[in-house]
């Protein structure tokens, strides 16, 4: 498994990591920092899924105006990771 780690902007979480297991598959997604219960959940429901299909899920989802959120920095991190 490759693991990746993010600084996100704009958001309350200070540090997003995962891995990305020999099949594709999303494993592990922390956040550090922002809202936990909120987080976890992602983090669950993310688990075991096609980085692409979360990528479409929540890109540019928004937080209280602030033209980003945690999902989107996760997105985000998704598509870096891809490059990388």
């Amino acid at each position: 498994m490759k693991n990746y780690s993010y600084t996100p902007q704009g958001v309350c979480s200070k540090q997003i990591t995962f891995g990305i297991d020999e099949n594709g598959k999303l494993r592990n997604v922390k956040f550090t920092g922002g809202c936990p219960g909120n987080l976890a959940a992602i983090s669950k429901l993310v688990e075991g899924a096609d980085p692409k299909d979360i990528i479409n899920i929540l890109k540019g989802n928004d937080c209280a105006g602030r033209g980003t959120s945690c999902a989107d920095q996760l997105a985000l991190a998704l598509e870096a990771a891809a490059q990388a």
